[in-house]
């Protein structure tokens, strides 16, 4: 009875992650709000392109941002670079425990890039947010604080790159 039970779990689990694997089906109608690079000391790091359905972005509607790596980055680093941003905006609204989680979630969330390689993350309001390794989910994220402060870090007012955050939300001036 229990292992029959445990392979109903598994294939429900696999029926999921197929059902959700296209970030474009979790974020219907999206078309580009914007698209920007994003550089350190004149290299590229990747592109990004902000995706929703709602134009401008509101916070109520589910929206993706994909980021199109442009060279190799370790899954550690992207995931310190993101835990340093997310207590740097949020400051003392966040404990460190909850930080300790994020960075376990995100780890999880995150791969290894090369040149090429397209993370997506989705943003589902009052629900958290879902992660996408090309078009495959690698990983969600059930909480809705988590998913304000990550997104954050490109689209909140403070963030260390207004000028992308400008070209994503579609305000840049030519």
């Amino acid at each position: 009875m229990i292992r029959r039970l445990r392979h109903t779990a598994w294939l429900l689990t696999l029926f999921v992650t197929q059902a959700l694997a296209s970030w474009q089906e979790t974020v219907p109608g999206a078309q580009i709000i914007g698209a920007g690079e994003f550089k350190v000391f004149g290299f590229e790091v990747y592109n990004a392109r902000l995706w929703s359905a709602a134009r401008p972005l509101s916070p109520d509607r589910p929206f993706a941002l994909e980021l199109i790596y442009q060279r190799s980055i370790s899954r550690d680093d992207l995931v310190q670079a993101s835990v340093d941003e997310i207590k740097r905006l949020s400051g003392a609204t966040v404990s460190a425990g909850q930080l300790a989680g994020w960075q376990v979630q995100m780890q999880q969330s995150f791969v290894d890039v090369q040149a090429g390689t397209r993370i997506t993350g989705v943003y589902l309001p009052g629900q958290g947010a879902r992660f996408f390794v090309g078009q495959q989910l690698q990983h969600e994220v059930k909480d809705p604080q988590f998913a304000r402060a990550f997104f954050d870090i490109w689209l909140d007012p403070r963030t260390r790159n207004p000028e992308l955050r400008q070209q994503l939300l579609g305000t840049a001036k030519p």
